[in-house]
């Protein structure tokens, strides 16, 4: 039997294999297209999303195949979010077009062993007590599988989804987009050129070699009521919006989308799961629906295989949906508000867009608040009432003496703990067992510390000053870069209990007959 099917290989279902594959979980990936499709709606990443391929060793190879712009839109308002205010490596939005994303994460999970099979479609499914059973059809014709758990990353018309009898309730659509790819003879001088106005809204970036993407929103009906636009009418829009065609010639690619937006009710159920577009259904604002996939599965990946391998709390693949599901939520939220601003030009609205405007542009704790949002740097998954106040946020990559960052700490996909004090007085004399994995190469540990398989152990002063962090003596990070438990005890031998019941909460306890 196997132990995780994901259907779908677009960049969810990848990066999830990727992670499963790091943590030595055996996983087979079903895409139903033969090819990789040329041609893709997102191509907007944002910090959080750099930042956990950086916490795999991975973020330059995405980094370098892009295009870095330092700051991000709100609603597509005229003001935008500056970037360069997060606490983050990656101050900037990265232009990077989703079949790039693909082939990236696609050679990831090839090179951790994941079995990726393109041209087969999954059919059909049946969960028993401890497996599910797969059906799918290859090129070779029907087969079927038998797998522990089943993951649909397969979109918004997810048949894992349906298979699975869960619900996707939300609204249908009240306007719509489209996108082109398009040369043009005469491009904006701005790498990143927007305009909105009672005609409707556009926006040109470039996309690669010879190559522009113009997306917006029709305001005039100069795109017509039915049917793709053609090159006139792509023409006629511009004119409209932004007073130029910019000489636009030879469309290959026009798309559009509604504005339905939609979320699962739940996440899991039983042995099958839901990630990505699966799981939610958002306007196209902003390119977050790409980075919210690839961020469920960065959450999954570790306890799906912490739960496969037999060493996971109670409760914890549970905590997926518990945590993203809110994510999920407050993201349609937040593209619905943008969806508002973007498609609407009554005079009113484009009132309302102009407030909007000015308060990104005149109040910095706005705009960094809605940044914090887009970016996804302001995720959290809360904590309980007596647990240190960091716990659930984001760490950032934190440099500690000895010139590492946390980031790179992270890199083999375990928990970390963080001895903040320097000298090893946060560290327990003895750790709770947990189960085989490689030991990191090059971690600074206290002499004869005895470390378990699977934790990582980091003892180091900050040499940079954080807010909430200045305090902090220790602290537990987990492996999606959140924090599990942080502490500012004064008493070493306090802090040392604190840490060692920290560290058994994060795998199961064994008994003799377990």
């Amino acid at each position: 039997m196997g132990e995780v099917v994901i259907v779908g290989g677009g960049p969810t279902g990848l990066w999830l294999a990727a992670e499963l594959r790091l943590a030595g979980v055996e996983v087979t990936v079903l895409e139903r297209r033969a090819e990789r499709d040329p041609h893709s709606k997102g191509f907007t990443i944002h910090p959080r999303t750099m930042e956990l391929w950086a916490s795999r060793g991975v973020g330059e190879s995405f980094v370098t195949q892009g295009t870095r712009v330092p700051d991000s839109h709100f609603g597509l308002l005229g003001h935008r979010m500056d970037y360069g205010t997060l606490d983050t490596p990656f101050p900037y939005v990265l232009l990077l077009a989703q079949p790039k994303v693909e082939e990236l994460t696609e050679g990831c999970a090839r090179d951790l062993g994941a079995d990726v099979r393109r041209g087969h479609v999954f059919t059909a499914s049946a969960e028993e007590t401890d497996r599910v059973v797969v059906r799918a059809e290859g090129p070779g014709g029907p087969y079927t599988m038998e797998t522990a758990f089943l993951v649909g990353c397969d979109g918004v018309g997810s048949a894992v989804r349906s298979a699975a009898g869960i619900g996707f309730p939300g609204t249908g659509s009240t306007a719509y987009a489209w996108v082109a790819d398009v040369t043009l003879d005469d491009p904006p001088a701005v790498p990143y050129f927007q305009r909105t106005n009672e005609a409707g809204q556009v926006l040109v970036v470039p996309i690669g070699p010879g190559l522009h993407r113009v997306a917006g929103v029709d305001g005039a009906g100069a795109l017509g009521q039915e049917g793709r636009p053609g090159e006139k009418e792509l023409r006629a829009w511009l004119m409209a919006v932004a007073g130029t065609d910019f000489g636009l010639r030879d469309p290959v690619w026009v798309s559009g989308t509604g504005s339905a937006s939609c979320l699962a009710e739940r996440y899991r159920s039983g042995r099958v799961l839901l990630a990505g577009d699966a799981a939610h259904r958002l306007f196209p604002a902003g390119g977050m629906g790409l980075n919210l996939g690839v961020q469920d599965a960065w959450n999954l990946g570790w306890k799906l295989a912490a739960t496969v391998r037999g060493w996971a709390p109670d409760g914890l693949l549970d905590s997926y949906h518990a945590e993203r599901h809110p994510v999920g939520a407050a993201t349609l939220r937040l593209t619905r508000g943008q969806t508002a601003l973007m498609t609407t030009f009554t005079p009113e609205n484009l009132a309302l867009r102009s407030v909007l405007d000015d308060a990104i542009a005149r109040v910095p704790e706005f705009s960094r608040f809605l940044a914090e949002q887009v970016s996804g740097i302001g995720v959290s998954y809360g904590r309980d009432a007596d647990d240190h106040p960091l716990v659930g946020t984001r760490a950032p990559d934190l440099r500690l003496s000895g010139g590492r960052g946390l980031f790179a700490l992270l890199v083999p996909g375990r928990y970390v703990l963080l001895d903040l004090t320097g000298a090893g007085r946060a560290l327990p004399d003895r750790l709770p067992a947990s189960p085989e994995l490689p030991a990191p190469p090059g971690l600074p540990m206290p002499p004869g510390l005895p470390m378990p398989p699977g934790l990582a152990v980091c003892a180091g002063v900050p040499v940079e000053s954080r807010a909430g962090w200045r305090r902090v003596r220790a602290a537990l990070i987990r492996p999606d870069g959140h924090v599990a438990w942080a502490s500012e005890e004064d008493d070493d031998a306090a802090l040392r209990s604190a840490a060692a019941t920290a560290l058994a909460a994060t795998t199961r306890v064994r008994t003799p007959d377990s």
